[in-house]
């Protein structure tokens, strides 16, 4: 299946979605994002924030972006805003590592390619042993999932944050979360537009 064709300054970008609704796309430069009708925004920009569309909606009302950096900094002032019950929403919306979803094939595409980027599917019975432990012992303590900005760690590191988060508070958790979403959806945001 495909969407119509996007017309963006002259040039034709279309976005094709395979059976899973995934897509791939051509990067586009702040001009073109900037161009974007509104509609079209809110599609492309849909899961910087994990499962959290209106992010995208709330976000597309600052346009002018001056560069990829100033359109990350309007989702990052987006998360700043809410209240700490939608903080608890954004962090409720991801995934746990390595979890039941991912075993299944039901993560979004974002978050498989995030965590085959950790070496998450690839885990041995023991290191998957140890994360299903700790992921169900930080849910309950905290109420929402461990995160971590998959791409920028490794299995270790991971299994090690986990541990060691675990002894915060749940206010402390609430930021260090709020800042990994921030990692995560600055790296989406870079995946879809041009860094220059």
């Amino acid at each position: 299946m495909t969407l119509p064709i996007i017309q963006l300054n002259d040039n034709t970008k279309q976005i094709h979605f395979s059976s899973k609704l995934q897509f791939k796309m051509t990067k586009l430069s702040v001009s073109e994002v900037n161009g974007l009708s509104d509609d079209q925004f809110e599609w492309v920009f849909r899961n910087v924030i994990e499962l959290r569309s209106e992010a995208a909606a709330s976000v597309l009302d600052l346009r002018p972006f001056t560069d990829a950096p100033d359109l990350c900094a309007a989702f990052d002032k987006y998360l700043d805003q809410l209240s700490v019950e939608g903080k608890l929403e954004v962090l409720k919306s991801h995934p746990d590592l390595a979890g039941r979803l991912a075993a299944k094939g039901e993560l979004t595409q974002e978050s498989t390619d995030e965590q085959r980027s950790a070496g998450l599917n690839e885990l041995t019975v023991e290191q998957k042993a140890i994360m299903d432990f700790n992921n169900e012992r930080y849910k309950n303590k905290f109420g929402f999932p461990f995160i971590i900005c998959a791409r920028e760690n490794k299995i270790q590191s991971i299994i090690e944050g986990l541990k060691n988060r675990y002894n915060n508070t749940k206010v402390q958790e609430i930021v260090i979360g709020i800042n990994e979403v921030k990692k995560i959806c600055k790296l989406r945001i870079l995946d879809i537009v041009q860094s220059s």
